[in-house]
């Protein structure tokens, strides 16, 4: 038997989608578009010009399906995954389960409403498509392919006529804020975009990135691209400090990958304390200086 597995080059998500096609019977193939590394017993390597297509990738890999007939097709639950993996299901006229935790035979758990609720479900088809959950399994090594194998899809016009022609990086000098293994991030209790100079000073500190919720971006104070959450970006640091967020369900599902949460809140009551590993009640406006000063005073700075 064959699982096929869609991987991106330099994702560690699509390393996650590696650990659950692994427990799953068969030999591991992989499908990237262009070069790639990753421990795979075979990896085809499709040939496709130009910036990336979500429907060329999808013909590619039915394209695969087709030759290898695999018993289930596994793709990271990134957002290039998901839509790979959504285009080929409609191509095959198959059901595809997302944001996958485990499965049992044709029974998977998978993670709803941003990874607060979790459901139980059946698959009822021959063919298994399931995209795995961010940070639900661990990441293997980037290894080299067992074997690799490169091969030209046939692609049609339709396949290409929608692709992307610009990729915008986050005007940011330090590190980026899916990358950063500290996260200091503010919501509405930091009042102003003002107020985040005492976030970035800390941030600084720790060589760590900013973020904040998406009420941030809603009143202006930080661009989208700095925005955690599950319509933002989804962060897994060592450490991820939470000032003045009240921890609603969307910001949640972006930052519940991280190790350690340490949350700053002046309401006692605040739903983002349910979720943290250490809490402060208290200002913020007084709490991150403080931490801020203590920590230059422990470095001798």
């Amino acid at each position: 038997m064959t699982v096929l597995v869609f991987v991106e080059p330099d994702d560690e998500l699509s390393l996650q989608a590696v650990t659950l096609a692994r427990s799953l019977d068969g030999e591991v193939h992989g499908l990237s578009i262009g070069p790639a590394q990753a421990p795979v017993d075979v990896l085809h390597v499709a040939e496709i010009e130009g910036t990336y297509a979500p429907a060329a990738s999808a013909a590619a890999l039915v394209q695969l399906i087709e030759q290898l007939a695999p018993t289930a097709v596994v793709a990271p639950g990134s957002d290039r995954g998901n839509e790979v993996l959504a285009h080929a299901a409609a191509r095959l006229d198959l059901p595809m389960a997302a944001n996958v935790t485990d499965v049992r035979g044709d029974d998977v758990t998978r993670q709803r409403w941003g990874g607060t609720l979790l459901e139980e479900a059946r698959v009822h088809a021959e063919l298994k498509l399931l995209s795995a959950a961010p940070f639900a399994f661990p990441v293997g090594s980037a290894s080299a392919p067992g074997r690799v194998e490169t091969f030209v899809p046939d692609l049609t016009g339709a396949d290409t006529a929608v692709r992307v022609v610009e990729t915008v990086g986050a005007s940011t000098g330090g590190v980026a804020l899916a990358d950063a293994k500290v996260v200091v991030s503010g919501g509405r209790g930091v009042g102003s975009s003002e107020g985040f100079a005492i976030l970035e000073e800390l941030a600084a500190l720790l060589e760590g990135a900013v973020g904040c919720s998406r009420v941030v971006t809603s009143a202006g104070w930080r661009p989208h691209t700095d925005q955690v959450g599950q319509t933002g970006t989804k962060v897994s640091p060592d450490l991820y400090i939470a000032c003045g967020i009240s921890g609603a369900t969307q910001h949640i599902a972006g930052c519940k990958g991280a190790k350690k949460l340490l949350a700053i809140n002046d309401d006692p009551e605040a739903t983002i304390f349910s979720h943290a590993d250490y809490a402060v009640i208290g200002n913020l406006h007084e709490i991150v200086p403080a931490i801020t000063a203590e920590l230059r005073k422990a470095r001798g700075g």
